[in-house]
């Protein structure tokens, strides 16, 4: 299957945030939407979404953030959310099927909830790492047109993500329609949303990303998160939005 750059941003966007899918998008492999495909692949080659493998040992993060709290992260929250995912899809193309949408409803929810959750996670694993690379040019161009400086960028960033109410995310995106760089809160995954805005770099602020470490020290875990962003990952993400942009 095809797909003409229309299409494809529009979908890229969807599936960055986490939206609600048509079915043949839910369907369909995600090696077919390039912006996420070298990087956060979430589903294998029958479209089925799984659980990624961690890109860097359980204990490369230490000492900001504890080989417990990876495992039990990645093995245990992330995981629930794919298996939560898989099963929503399985619901709805019941309802398809049997053209019986009494409770769709709450399969959208339930799709919207742990879909968010599957994707911004795949985000934030791959854009940790112990070692932090370097920003492209092409990324500090967009922080000094978007935000002023690099600086100002970790001030918000650090001040938004810390204050998120209750459970969710602080994101830097990039607005596909407005060609520049955006931070958002994120309340529980789907909440807030921006939907022409598609995450770059994601910093997970549920509890149980830090808890075991920080306790109620979210600022002091949102600080340590900048020793371990793995801005070539970030800067390439921008740059597969740029080349597809159309201005």
């Amino acid at each position: 299957m095809s797909m003409d750059k229309r299409t494809f941003l529009k979908t890229g966007a969807l599936l960055g945030l986490g939206a609600t899918f048509a079915d043949n998008i839910i369907s369909s492999p995600v090696n077919q939407i390039p912006v996420l495909s070298n990087i956060d692949k979430v589903t294998d080659q029958t479209g089925k979404y799984v659980l990624p493998e961690l890109p860097f040992k359980s204990d490369a993060l230490e000492p900001f953030i504890d080989k417990q709290t990876v495992e039990i992260h990645h093995d245990k929250h992330h995981a629930g959310y794919v298996n939560g995912l898989n099963n929503a899809v399985s619901k709805i193309k019941e309802a398809n099927a049997s053209n019986d949408y009494a409770i769709i409803k709450y399969w959208e929810k339930e799709m919207s909830f742990n879909g968010s959750g599957h994707f911004l996670h795949t985000l934030y694993w791959n854009n940790l790492s112990a070692s932090k690379g370097k920003r492209s040019k092409k990324l500090d161009e967009y922080m000094n047109q978007s935000f002023g400086s690099y600086d100002v960028f970790v001030k918000y960033f650090t001040a938004a993500t810390t204050a998120v109410e209750g459970a969710g995310w602080g994101i830097l995106a990039y607005q596909l329609n407005g060609d520049r760089l955006v931070i958002l809160q994120s309340e529980i995954h789907q909440n807030l949303s921006q939907w022409i805005s598609v995450p770059i770099l994601v910093c997970d602020v549920w509890e149980h990303a830090y808890y075991l470490k920080y306790q109620n020290k979210r600022g002091e875990y949102v600080n340590n998160f900048f020793n371990l962003i793995n801005w070539e990952i970030v800067s390439q993400r921008l740059d597969n939005l740029l080349s597809l942009n159309v201005k």
